[in-house]
């Protein structure tokens, strides 16, 4: 039986040009080889799952290889790629400070980097969650982040930028990753379904992107457990049952009979939401966010704004003609307050009903004032 391998690490990016979402930094580090400019000491920042160690990894293959391509890639093929892809290059020292932040593993640290490499050009010292390190380990290690011998660079990891001292920031080139975007993600999960012959549905895939929150390696783990639930057939319907969403219709039903003045229709659909499992909190913040959508796609300028599948966004576009601005501006105002006031009511079910109700009284409301 083969080995299953999770596609966070069978599709993790290998050349520059493979990191998703991070353009304009890898464009950088590319110029920065390319013309022999390149810093020391280098500090990624960013949330989790945005390609701060695959790209530290990476820089520190490129770096080495023998034989470079015209576009500042590593050739695969020479002995210093063979062994950095095989796990046994003794040029790239990888160190996870979370587990190892004391004083006794810097100085450690530092007793290797006085040693020239044997193959390739560079030692590469990656520290990853650096701001786990102790004060007194920091203070250690200001030294030779200052002064380091020419063939040793340090990247240094962090999802808390913050948490690092001043000291340590100034002898770093920042890079800050951004989190990736919806449809970045999704159109990458669209490749690997592909690849692995697995049929997707794009508002699937879109769904799957929404929920990993600009996180690409978040986003590999959810599509790899639907693949398992739903085997190589993932619909829209598979990814709602899996990862218990409420579904874009509940929104749209709730706009609708919001739009109507159908107070029964809405308490009653809010009523089914409840029986299903959801959380009413959960539906409120999802409902503002539906209304925010719907005004997004008043303008055409701001319809890009929407991060959703092709077949849902024409759905948001045709229910935004039938709903006015002022309605729309008018229920996000019922609904953010709604969101302010559920930790702190007693009646939790009570307060979003009757922020239900308000929203199909708006347009009564608004006809009222018009006359």
């Amino acid at each position: 039986m083969d080995n299953f391998v999770v596609s966070a690490r069978k599709y993790r990016p290998q050349t520059f040009d493979t990191v998703v979402g991070q353009h304009a930094i890898t464009s950088t580090l590319k110029n920065a080889i390319r013309n022999n400019h390149l810093a020391q000491a280098f500090l990624f920042c960013g949330s989790r799952g945005v390609g701060k160690t695959s790209t530290a990894r990476i820089l520190a293959k490129t770096l080495n290889c023998f034989n470079r391509t015209e576009n500042i890639e590593a050739c695969d093929q020479c002995e210093s790629c063979k062994s950095f892809n095989e796990g046994s290059s003794l040029n790239v020292y990888e160190l996870d400070a979370a587990s190892n932040n004391s004083v006794d593993d810097i100085r450690s640290l530092i007793d290797q980097v006085r040693i020239a490499p044997q193959l390739g050009s560079h030692k590469v010292y990656i520290i990853d969650e650096v701001h786990m390190l102790s004060t007194a380990a920091f203070n250690a290690f200001l030294k030779t982040l200052e002064e380091p011998p020419k063939h040793a660079i340090f990247i240094l990891a962090t999802t808390e930028k913050h948490k690092i001292i001043p000291t340590i920031l100034s002898r770093c080139q920042i890079f800050d990753f951004n989190r990736i975007k919806v449809k970045d993600i999704a159109n990458h999960l669209s490749k690997i379904a592909v690849n692995e012959n697995i049929t997707a549905d794009p508002d699937a895939l879109h769904l799957i992107a929404q929920k990993a929150d600009g996180a690409l390696r978040d986003s590999l783990s959810i599509f790899d457990q639907i693949v398992s639930f739903s085997g190589n057939n993932l619909t829209y319907q598979a990814v709602l049952d899996n990862l218990n969403i409420l579904d874009y219709d509940y929104y749209f039903k709730a706009t609708g009979f919001a739009n109507e003045a159908n107070i029964p229709g809405a308490l009653l659909l809010f009523n089914e939401i409840m029986d299903k499992g959801f959380d009413g909190h959960q539906f409120i913040v999802g409902l503002a966010e539906h209304y925010r959508n719907l005004l997004v796609c008043k303008d055409p300028q701001t319809k890009e704004l929407l991060e959703v599948g092709e077949t849902i966004q024409q759905k948001y576009i045709e229910q935004s003609k039938e709903t006015d601005t002022h309605t729309i501006l008018r229920s996000l105002h019922v609904l953010n307050k709604t969101d302010v006031d559920y930790k702190s009511s007693k009646n939790q079910r009570l307060l979003v009903e009757l922020a239900l109700m308000q929203l199909c009284s708006l347009k009564e409301e608004l006809e009222k004032k018009k006359a």
